[in-house]
């Protein structure tokens, strides 16, 4: 028998169901020297948290999470809820020497960022872990473009381009759900996708920002309110309208410390696109370019081979990434296999006593990037270092 990790999993709406299947579902494909058991889920309201976990696997709930953190059979607590609570449950639960994995972004601000990796740094003295859940890490094309990039197959990196494109907020009739609220949100598209292509640009080059020049915008600046949204959906009407006070599209430039240049934009208003994750990597030697909309496609340029131009690569065979526990060669892999990767190499670093990564120091790299945005955004585009 292997030994069990009891889980928490504190918010159980859109993120919480898809690290719910993940906590269902790890072992059964993947050879862990651990079990996680589902122990108890945390919601405000009674009644929809034990609907929640009666659908998604959890024994118990709670209704409060800090009564989760205290109880004998959590050991990791799984922190699902909007940025503003991030803070506060990740560092009680470290403080009670609880593992813990935390959504991105890390935090609303870069003070509560800190906050939080300094806990963590005290408490992986202790044996305690923790990481921040950038879930695209997971994808496997991604992961083997992070591959090339480490072995030098594109030699000198120049450029970067990454893209985080949506549109479910172009209706100007859509609801003003908390995820358009800064007092919940910390930002809007900067931190909800901007946080991701940050965070993914950084790990498949394996270079850190080191200033930006930026501007946002929010186009629709009043929205309907509505009771019982949740952070993507809308409930009923009230008649009134509220202020959106975050961002609906992100643009800066920035430089990397190893020298290359790089572009971002975020936005959630660009028509037609659901949710396109783009990267793609220029090198002295080859280039790659990735869409999370064709996820299991990666696109390899080798500069070596005269008129090669991209290739396609189907990232689906046993030796790339994660591949060795799926379906057999060309059987595509889902949105919420990254959240199943994402689970096994928490409990696998948990197991063995290392750190798991990307840890909340990264987590709080992130954040940097993203409060320099919003200060050069603030002041005409000024060049800002991080």
């Amino acid at each position: 028998m292997k030994p069990l990790i009891g889980v928490g999993l504190v918010g159980y709406a859109f993120m919480g169901r898809a690290h719910s299947q993940a906590w269902r579902n790890v072992t059964a494909f993947f050879d862990l020297p651990v079990t996680p058991s589902m122990a108890v889920l945390a919601g405000r309201s009674r009644e929809r948290a034990t609907a929640a976990a009666a659908e998604l696997g959890w024994a118990a709930v709670e209704t409060d999470w800090r009564e989760l953190v205290r109880r004998d059979d959590v050991q990791l607590v799984d922190i699902c809820t909007p940025g503003d609570s991030h803070a506060e449950i990740a560092i009680a639960a470290l403080e009670a020497g609880k593992h813990v994995i935390c959504e991105k972004p890390l935090a609303n601000t870069v003070a509560e960022a800190e906050a939080m990796a300094a806990a963590a740094s005290e408490a992986a003295a202790r044996g305690v872990r923790s990481m921040v859940a950038f879930n695209y890490r997971r994808v496997p094309a991604l992961a083997l473009a992070r591959r090339f990039v480490a072995e030098g197959r594109l030699g000198e990196i120049r450029h970067v381009r990454a893209q985080y494109l949506q549109d479910w907020i172009v209706d100007p009739e859509f609801p003003l759900v908390w995820r358009l609220r800064k007092e919940q949100a910390g930002s809007g598209a900067l931190g909800d996708i901007g946080a991701h292509i940050v965070d993914t640009a950084q790990f498949v080059t394996g270079q850190m920002l080191t200033g930006v020049s930026a501007i946002t915008e929010t186009f629709v600046k009043e929205r309907p309110l509505a009771e019982d949204a949740d952070g993507l959906s809308g409930g009923s009407r009230t008649g009134g309208r509220g202020k959106v006070t975050v961002d609906d599209a992100a643009l800066f430039i920035g430089r990397f410390d190893g020298g290359a240049l790089g572009s971002f934009e975020a936005t959630r208003f660009a028509t037609g696109r659901k949710n396109a994750l783009r990267l793609e990597v220029n090198g002295s030697l080859g280039s790659l370019a990735f869409d999370f909309e064709a996820m299991n496609e990666l696109w390899f340029h080798d500069e070596t081979e005269p008129d090669a131009g991209f290739r396609r690569i189907l990232v689906t065979e046993p030796g790339h990434p994660y591949l060795e526990a799926w379906w057999p060669p060309g059987h595509g892999l889902g949105y919420e296999h990254t959240f199943t990767h994402e689970v096994r190499d928490f409990l696998a670093a948990v197991a063995a006593g290392t750190d798991p990564s990307p840890s909340f120091q990264d987590g709080l790299r992130v954040q940097r990037v993203l409060a320099a945005v919003e200060e050069s955004a603030a002041n005409e585009s000024r060049w800002t270092p991080l």
